[in-house]
């Protein structure tokens, strides 16, 4: 069977109108049925209140009675055409709608999709693998070593054959697939699944020994212990009858499911016996962390600030205001709170000097101007200078891509009628992405200028002084492109200009090389402009 949904608006089934003209008893008989009351008889016991008419969201009736679907097996859905998609933002943000819909396994349909002259088939998600099925995949006699040929003549990666991204995950072992964080931003979900699938204790501990015994260079600390989340690890939900039915894309947003198992204790009898191992020194868990689960298991967070972390661990509130954190489908500010004071309270008993660092977003779908200028006066309460920034760009298959294409919320439905949908504040134009930004790293003196500008027409100059009630100095200094930050390696000197090249104010580097003609034209103007 097909179900058609190329098209949004279109009303479900709707029953045959009663005709006014005739008693009850006649539109009875005219359904082959009777009008006991009518005819004198006694109520029946049950099913003869009266029952308001419940509606679709979409204006149409509900039947009575429980409708029936088709066989999952044998169903299609069939989205906008490719052309249609391409040319109309409305039906782009419907065909994200419905895939995001289709993504658990155990009720997901296939998707069908016309492009030109054929149809491109989407198969429904593969159901996951179990532990023992992750285990063998896992248990596969890997290289843990990048392609010969990147190596140089000793088959080594030093040096100028030094792979940045190798180095990051070389001592780094995965313990888990999947994320059911739902975050609108990203498309783990659409590559991995939602539904945990989890290797066995002893298949991690196993490669962490091979590591140990063959991969060279390893100096006894592992890395990271995770994967693309690094608290989910035999997570799921508690019935496999309500998480095969479910179609909520998040098990943590707006609130955490009630069905949703939230122990940590496996995951820390899993880093216990990690360093434990012979030869293993440190095990650092660097993979993103979900703080709205692990303050539900203040033994975890413990564990973590005493033998986890080497002095940094990132964290990813993302912002602080509500507008932006709901169309991320992020928790609000004060699950972080409650983590920073689990985790520093720990650090402190154990006698360590540690620090989060947040991570933040700039110019998401559904963040304002008033949004940015509040979260830099959180950072700046909060005495945060965040280097770990970045500005949002729209990737493929995520549902805030959809947002900055269409204006519209996905989430809360699509519609052509502006009463019915939901419209999305979309940040574009350069100079409003990089005013997002500046609000982000509202301590460079760099962007003073800008936020200045910004506040005053914001109405908020009360911003602008010398006191530390403002969020920005009224005085500019005398900078050149560079910023000092507590962490060496995130500070941006600026570059020394060579002899005879002129650098670029915003990357340091050297002009566009846009051809003799028009170099030649550019030398003759700046010619003209010289002083006599």
């Amino acid at each position: 069977m097909q179900i058609d949904s190329t098209e949004v608006d279109q009303p479900g089934r709707i029953d045959e109108h009663i005709n006014p003209y005739l008693s009850t008893g006649e539109q009875a008989a005219v359904q082959g049925a009777s009008c006991a009351k009518e005819e004198g008889a006694a109520a029946p016991a049950t099913g003869g209140e009266l029952k308001p008419i419940a509606f679709f969201s979409n204006g149409a009736p509900k039947l009575a009675g429980k409708f029936k679907l088709p066989p999952r097996g044998r169903t299609v859905i069939r989205l906008p055409s490719y052309e249609q998609v391409r040319s109309d933002p409305v039906l782009y943000a419907h065909a994200s709608r419905v895939l995001h819909m289709e993504t658990n396994p155990g009720n997901a349909r296939a998707l069908v999709q016309r492009h030109a002259d054929r149809d491109v088939w989407l198969n429904p998600p593969p159901i996951p693998l179990s532990t023992v099925e992750m285990d063998w995949v896992f248990d596969l006699p890997y290289a843990r070593s990048p392609h010969p040929g990147y190596a140089d003549a000793q088959g080594r990666h030093d040096g100028p054959t030094k792979i940045p991204a190798w180095e990051m995950i070389r001592f780094s072992v995965n313990i888990m697939r999947g994320c059911f964080g739902g975050c609108s931003f990203c498309s783990i979900t659409e590559h991995e699944g939602r539904i945990i699938q989890s290797r066995s204790e002893d298949s991690i501990l196993r490669e962490i020994e091979d590591m140990r015994d063959k991969v060279q260079g390893f100096t006894g600390v592992v890395s990271d212990l995770g994967g693309p989340t690094a608290n989910m690890w035999r997570i799921g939900c508690k019935s496999p009858a309500i998480e095969a039915a479910c179609r909520k894309p998040s098990c943590v947003y707006p609130g955490i499911c009630p069905n949703l198992n939230t122990d940590h204790a496996p995951l820390v009898r899993l880093y216990r016996k990690a360093r434990g191992l012979r030869g293993v020194k440190k095990v650092l868990i660097a993979s993103g962390l979900r703080y709205d689960l692990a303050v539900k298991s203040p033994e975890y967070i413990k564990e973590l600030a005493t033998h986890h972390v080497g002095g940094y661990l990132k964290i990813a509130p993302e912002h602080t205001e509500g507008g932006p954190l709901s169309k991320m489908m992020k928790p609000g500010i004060g699950a972080y709170e409650r983590f920073k004071q689990l985790f520093d309270a720990a650090s402190a008993e154990a006698g360590k000097k540690q620090f989060l660092i947040p991570y933040f977003i700039a110019a998401h779908p559904g963040t304002s101007d008033e949004d940015m200028m509040n979260l830099a006066l959180w950072l700046k309460r909060n005495s945060l200078r965040a280097d770990q920034v970045q500005t949002f760009y729209p990737s493929p298959m995520a549902t805030a891509t959809a947002m900055y294409h269409s204006g519209l919320n996905p989430l809360k439905g699509i519609s052509r009628e502006p009463s019915r949908v939901e419209k999305v504040d979309v940040v574009r134009g350069e100079r409003r992405r990089r005013l997002h930004k500046a609000f982000l790293r509202w301590h460079d003196a760099n962007n003073w200028p800008l936020l200045r500008e910004a506040l005053q027409s914001m109405g908020r100059a009360d911003l602008i002084g010398n006191g530390r009630q403002h969020l920005i100095p009224s005085f500019q200094p005398a900078t050149g492109g560079s910023y000092s930050s507590a962490r060496r390696k995130n500070s941006t000197p600026a570059p020394l200009p060579k002899k005879g090249r002129l650098l670029t104010q915003h990357t340091g580097l050297p002009p566009r090389d846009l051809g003799a003609g028009v170099r030649h034209k550019t030398a003759a103007m700046a010619s003209r402009r010289k002083p006599k």
